[in-house]
């Protein structure tokens, strides 16, 4: 499989930003692995055009269950297409919180994105005190279960860890914590989707930075990351994906 650095621009970024773009994008970072950028919904169309015969593939936050409809503020995958997405993050921790929503409205979402031919990026992780009571992998095995859709293969759908209590924190876990999260989810996923988990790119999130990233891609069954605040940056973002590519 080839590497994925994606990054998560949140509610974050404008026009002016862009100029971001054409310095990662004159950096060329990634000759050995997938570089994403997910930004506002506002600047899919105009960062694809930006993006346009370079190695960066511009992707969404998040997209409607439903092809259409009166839905009001929502977008559906389609339209996402329509604007250049070709990935689209599903069920981050800041969408289950601060929107309510279940692994099985994540799921439908999921079924949704891959009906339009996006790539699903679904997202996983425990809270503070889910980690501190022992129960992560019985949280983020339940997750996977209801959020992975049937028809996900190796070439439409990426997991991404994130721990909750890493996001944005500067706090990440231990080495051998990530190595076990993601070893468990490959088992877990194989058990769900059979020989096609071997294929399913697993990235971690959650505080990834220059300084830690090496160290992080090191790991078995870690095939990438979801960058948030990092990738806001061009040289912090080429930096992330320069250790990747060197993974």
């Amino acid at each position: 499989m080839k590497k994925l650095a994606a990054g998560n621009w949140k509610m974050n970024g404008s026009l002016a930003a862009l100029t971001q773009v054409d310095a990662l994008i004159a950096a060329e970072p990634a000759p050995e692995c997938e570089m994403l950028l997910c930004p506002p919904a506002t600047l899919i169309a105009p960062m694809t055009a930006r993006a346009k015969g370079s190695r960066l593939w511009v992707g969404a936050q998040d997209c409607h269950a439903k092809a259409a409809g009166a839905h009001t503020g929502d977008l559906s995958a389609a339209m996402l297409v329509d604007a250049g997405a070709s990935h689209v993050i599903l069920g981050h921790s800041e969408r289950r919180a601060d929107h309510g929503e279940s692994s099985e409205l994540v799921r439908q979402k999921a079924e949704a994105a891959l009906a339009a031919g996006l790539i699903a990026i679904v997202c996983i992780g425990e809270t503070e005190a889910e980690r501190d009571a022992g129960e992560t992998l019985a949280v983020i095995g339940g997750q996977l279960d209801a959020s992975v859709p049937a028809a996900a293969t190796a070439a439409n759908l990426v997991v991404a860890y994130e721990p909750v209590w890493a996001i944005g924190t500067g706090r990440t876990p231990t080495l051998a914590q990530i190595a076990e999260v993601h070893r468990f989810l490959r088992d877990r996923l194989g058990q769900n989707i059979g020989a096609e988990a071997a294929g399913v790119r697993l990235l971690y999130g959650g505080s990834v930075k220059p300084s830690n990233a090496a160290e992080i891609f090191a790991l078995p069954d870690v095939d990438g990351a979801l960058v948030g605040g990092a990738s806001l940056k061009a040289d912090d973002f080429a930096a992330i994906v320069a250790a990747l590519s060197a993974a």
